[in-house]
């Protein structure tokens, strides 16, 4: 009797569950491509915010980004941004929670927000260019220092 692979070990969603959990997850989530692919066309509905420290803003992030560290996401400094502004938040990549922490601060203070997955290191693993002071630093790994 063959053995199920471990693909088929667990029975798969049934195509209305999974319609809802893919949607959903594209209500919070965009990837580099996407952006990237928006800023070509000149389609930008949204704001890109670097999460990251400062420094590593500096020192290289995706083109057209602006610089809000998850830590100075309050409403004090968002109170230029109408509610209906839609936040597209990255940090260094998928071994960091920072742009978690920060999504939850914009949906705390009432904006619509998601999330880039990939954050830096997904952008140039896409092959996308970076602007900064010091990009070729990005050589040995990416860091956020939030």
């Amino acid at each position: 009797m063959p053995m199920s692979s471990l693909i088929s070990e667990f029975t798969a969603a049934s195509s209305s569950e999974a319609l809802l959990h893919f949607s959903r997850r594209l209500a919070f989530e965009t990837d580099c491509s996407d952006v990237h692919h928006s800023q070509q066309l000149g389609n930008i509905d949204y704001v890109l915010v670097d999460v990251r420290s400062n420094e590593a803003f500096a020192k290289g992030h995706v083109p057209g980004a602006i610089n809000i560290p998850s830590r100075a996401i309050t409403a004090a400094r968002m109170a230029d941004y109408g509610r209906q502004t839609l936040f597209v938040v990255y940090c260094a990549g998928p071994h960091c929670n920072g742009v978690h922490r920060a999504a939850v601060r914009l949906a705390e203070l009432g904006y619509p927000v998601k999330e880039m997955i990939g954050g830096v290191t997904g952008w140039v693993d896409e092959g996308f260019g970076l602007v900064g002071e010091d990009v070729s630093a990005l050589d040995n790994g990416v860091s956020c220092a939030c």
